[in-house]
């Protein structure tokens, strides 16, 4: 018989070199402005139970009976006339955080922390970053979903494709996911700062709008916490203001299907302000990281239209905390708590 425990007896285990892994994970686009890519982001986006909560046979139908049909070729027009030279918006935005994020931890840290990016959707995939940071040798690995506010279609699927890549490997690493920041101090001086930024620069607007993305009603009915984590960032950054409660309002954009979203709806919003005699607003939207198709296009243009369309003179779109020097220190010091071995 042979004997498993005796000290004779030496297997020889490769041990990884012990680096800390950062994944900062965002929502992710699709790879062209085409009808075809968007056709392969649709389906990947849009088959996640997370997002889409309907029993499977009747959205399997819609999906590619109906959304898959239509939808490819009105968004690729839409993702046109927000492409740029560098590609999608939120692509080339995140990058550039990565690299500054990279060059913050390096300058605070040390060489032993390693960062990549991975979309939920599209490239570049969360699990070839996570199995970028095992290659180089990650035995802790923690998880930034890009996302201030939990929501379950957003950061609960991140957890999902995080779990559904890790369970397929050998050696698990020790694992930290960061479920959301909506109430972290750097984060609201972030937002802060802009805001008065744009203030200083360009006076103070008769309404400022706190614009985020919407879920359906029933997920709220549900148990999902999302709009009462954006209304405690509406607070915290409306106290640091001053601001009175006739001075700001919160809304909720980018609805989808004919179910009721939870309101109110910043379409409609901005629509009524500007028919009631309201001539200059601002718009922020704190749940967005970085500024893609829901900021730039469907925020800063469609949304200024219905403004305008209306009798609404000075309309201003506040832009996203992308890159700025006080967000990727917010970013740092958000994951710092997990920097160790």
């Amino acid at each position: 018989m042979v004997n498993l425990y005796s000290s004779k007896r030496k297997v020889k285990h490769k041990t990884p070199s012990g680096k800390i892994g950062i994944l900062l994970a965002n929502l992710g686009t699709p790879d062209a402005p085409t009808p075809q890519a968007l056709r392969t982001y649709l389906k990947e986006f849009l088959s996640d139970k997370r997002v889409i909560e309907l029993p499977k046979l009747k959205w399997w139908f819609i999906l590619n009976a109906i959304v898959l049909r239509l939808r490819p070729k009105q968004s690729a027009k839409l993702y046109a006339s927000v492409w740029t030279d560098e590609g999608s918006p939120l692509l080339s935005m995140s990058y550039k955080q990565i690299a500054k994020v990279k060059a913050n931890l390096k300058n605070t840290y040390s060489d032993n922390i390693v960062v990549e990016l991975g979309m939920r959707y599209g490239n570049p995939s969360m699990d070839k970053a996570l199995d970028s940071l095992r290659q180089q040798g990650a035995i802790k690995i923690i998880v930034l979903p890009l996302y201030p506010q939990y929501a379950g279609a957003t950061v609960g699927s991140t957890f999902d494709a995080l779990a559904e890549s890790i369970k397929k490997w050998r050696w698990v690493p020790t694992l930290h996911f960061i479920s959301g920041y909506h109430k972290h101090p750097k984060y609201i001086d972030a937002l802060t700062n802009t805001i008065n930024e744009h203030i200083a620069q360009h006076g103070k607007p008769e309404k400022l709008i706190f614009s985020y993305h919407g879920i359906p009603k029933r997920y709220f009915e549900n148990g999902d916490p999302y709009s009462c984590l954006c209304s405690k960032t509406t607070r915290l950054v409306i106290e640091k203001l001053g601001l009175t409660e006739d001075e700001y309002i919160m809304t909720f954009q980018s609805r989808f299907g004919k179910e009721p979203w939870i309101e109110p709806y910043t379409d409609k919003t901005i629509e009524q302000l500007a028919k009631d005699g309201i001539k200059y607003i601002a718009v922020i939207c704190p749940g967005f990281s970085v500024d893609c198709l829901e900021t730039i296009e469907e925020i800063n243009v469609e949304n200024r239209k219905y403004f305008e369309s209306n009798g609404g003179k000075s309309y201003h779109y506040i832009k996203a905390l992308n890159d700025r020097d006080d967000h990727i220190e917010a970013l740092t010091e958000i994951v710092a708590p997990y920097l160790s071995l």
